[in-house]
């Protein structure tokens, strides 16, 4: 496992699951079924109701995703809201 923590960019199928991604000029495409990364809101569902603005969960996902010339990794990437843009979290061998 490696810590990477680039921007990196991914095409969405349209029940927003990633299908593609590409990282360091390399294209991934998603061979296996993504998984979902979301973390759970840590406040009680009764405080919850009080905030004007509750937190968002986190838009993150794991997949392996599969180059053209064979070669398969697993990734584990999250959406930044604020930049707009998908960092890679981990990439696996």
């Amino acid at each position: 496992m490696s810590l990477i923590n680039e921007s990196i960019t991914v095409w969405m199928s349209p029940a927003g699951a990633p299908v593609r991604l590409v990282w360091r000029s390399r294209r991934f495409r998603v061979t296996d079924t993504p998984t979902p990364l979301t973390k759970a809101l840590s406040l009680p569902d009764e405080l919850l109701q009080f905030l004007t603005h509750p937190p968002k969960p986190v838009a993150a996902w794991r997949c392996q995703g599969t180059a053209d010339d064979g070669t398969s990794l697993v990734f584990d990437i999250q959406h930044d809201d604020g930049r707009g843009s998908w960092q890679l979290l981990r990439a696996y061998d």
